[in-house]
């Protein structure tokens, strides 16, 4: 993956921290995880601080529907 411009809602690397092990349930390097865990992470939090529809989530950050899903 590339990089992007961050987003303001992004994680910050403490907040990162705090939260990851509550959030893997899988090693990160594991082969069924298409997405990485934080860019996943940055995407709830895109749509929670924005108020934005699922679907209108950036093309940078994961699909809309690998974040719904996760979030489920």
């Amino acid at each position: 993956m590339t990089a992007r411009k961050p987003y303001p809602s992004d994680v910050s690397d403490d907040e990162w921290a705090l939260v990851a092990p509550y959030l893997t349930l899988m090693p990160e390097q594991c082969g069924q995880r298409e997405h990485a865990l934080r860019e996943v992470f940055n995407g709830l939090r895109y749509v929670i601080k924005t108020g934005a529809p699922w679907r209108w989530m950036p093309n940078d950050l994961p699909p809309w529907a690998a974040v719904y899903q996760q979030a489920q």
